[in-house]
């Protein structure tokens, strides 16, 4: 398998984890996000993904996966073991909902492209950009917080897709500065994953086009 992906793009980040929990090897190719006005905007990367974005997962025999979350459901149903999702369909769709929180009503809306349209298009300086990201992460988190137990991981003892979907949304809080004091359930989860191999092989600065 082929992953397209960038260094500190959190989709791509979350889908590394994913791989790298269940033991998956792949190769990886950088798609610079920024580079020259952006590599995923070329012709190439076009014809292989035509919404411009990364990750992009090519399989062996050359079928093409989009979007973070299609990518770690194949994945979960191609290589169950181990599994990301609880066997009980109640807790199931309970982690579900949990990854949902980042990955339709967070991540999306500080990805790249809608902070380059509130600064280019419509002239908003950092201090408007930065709250406009605190406006959708801090109550994002503050879900998610109260949703995740008390156990060691979002939903048990061993990571799972939550903790996949979270570790990454951390990532770009502290990237944005957005203050992690007031959440002490995420802040144990992400204490624990600085140490887990997973995690760490899957981490931004660990990554071949990391800068």
């Amino acid at each position: 398998m082929k992953l397209y992906t960038y260094w500190r793009s959190t989709s791509s980040y979350r889908v590394r984890i994913a791989l790298a929990l269940k033991g998956l090897e792949v190769e990886q190719a950088a798609v610079h996000l920024v580079r020259n006005g952006g590599e995923q905007h070329g012709e190439a990367y076009r014809a292989l993904n035509p919404q411009e974005r990364v990750p992009t997962l090519v399989l062996d025999d050359g079928t093409v996966l989009t979007q973070s979350p299609a990518i770690i459901e194949y994945l979960e149903e191609a290589f169950p073991l181990p599994a990301l999702l609880p066997a009980d369909p109640v807790l199931r769709a309970k982690v579900r909902a949990v990854a949902d929180i980042i990955a339709c009503d967070m991540q999306p809306l500080h990805n790249l492209a809608p902070l380059t349209y509130l600064r280019r298009t419509l002239g908003q300086a950092e201090a408007e950009v930065s709250a406009w990201i605190g406006t959708w992460v801090g109550p994002g988190l503050q879900a998610i917080e109260t949703l995740i137990g008390e156990e060691a991981y979002c939903f048990g003892e061993t990571p799972g897709l939550a903790d996949v979907f979270l570790v990454p949304q951390l990532y770009a809080a502290h990237r944005f500065g957005v203050d992690l004091g007031a959440y002490p359930r995420i802040r144990r989860i992400e204490a624990l994953t600085e140490k887990h191999p997973a995690f760490v092989k899957a981490h931004p600065t660990n990554q071949p086009d990391g800068e």
